[in-house]
């Protein structure tokens, strides 16, 4: 049975995170709020784990999912090959809604879908999500929505989707914002924006001004 907390509640949340936190650990999965969205979140490092949320959402190997952190320090462990670029990138717009594609650490013994050996990655601008994945590390995290449905921009339409298939649903309100994270990728030698979200390509130019913009 799923349980659910109130996070604007002092002590509905600290009771919520521990238990969000326990439940990640155990490899089960958690709803959570961020600073887009709701998503759907598991430890990263638990292909089982990993393997449940993309059931849960019906979704296939060939839509692998995003990791968030908690800090910009953990993209040392993560990535390899990350441009100045990249970590200019980082410095302007995180935490915020900025995803970057960037070439994963070859050491790394995860399975977050058919990645190619890439990983897209974000540290959200919400404390809720901040604060457990600070507490748990990097998470496999994907919009907390059955494939194909709107994504949820409360907690009653993630939980209505999900329903059991989640052990913890962190209830943070309505999310700040409905309009998806920008997707770069810094893999290559220049920056390409493969989506535009939250921020456009005019935005993103500011710093890394030879920005491309994929067809």
């Amino acid at each position: 049975m799923a349980r659910r907390y109130d996070t604007n509640d002092a002590t509905d949340r600290a009771t919520g995170l521990r238990e969000a936190a326990s439940a990640v650990r155990r490899g089960e999965l958690v709803v959570l709020p961020t600073d887009t969205v709701y998503g759907v979140g598991a430890d990263a490092f638990s292909p089982e784990a990993v393997a449940d949320l993309l059931d849960a959402k019906g979704r296939g190997r060939n839509m692998p999912t995003p990791v968030l952190i908690g800090s910009p320090n953990t993209l040392h462990g993560l990535v390899t090959d990350f441009s100045e670029a990249a970590w200019e990138l980082v410095d302007a717009f995180w935490p915020g809604a900025l995803t970057l594609v960037a070439k994963q650490q070859p050491s790394l013994q995860w399975d977050l879908g058919d990645t190619r050996g890439t990983v897209a990655i974000r540290m959200p601008l919400h404390p809720v999500a901040i604060e457990l994945l600070t507490e748990v590390g990097p998470m496999a995290v994907s919009s907390a929505n059955l494939t194909g449905h709107p994504a949820p921009e409360d907690c009653d339409a993630a939980q209505e989707m999900l329903g059991d298939s989640i052990s913890v649903y962190l209830d943070g309100g309505p999310t700040p914002g409905i309009v998806p994270s920008s997707i770069v990728d810094v893999t290559g030698k220049v920056p390409v924006l493969l989506r535009a979200g939250a921020l456009d390509a005019e935005e993103l130019r500011k710093v890394v001004p030879d920005l491309e913009v994929a067809n």
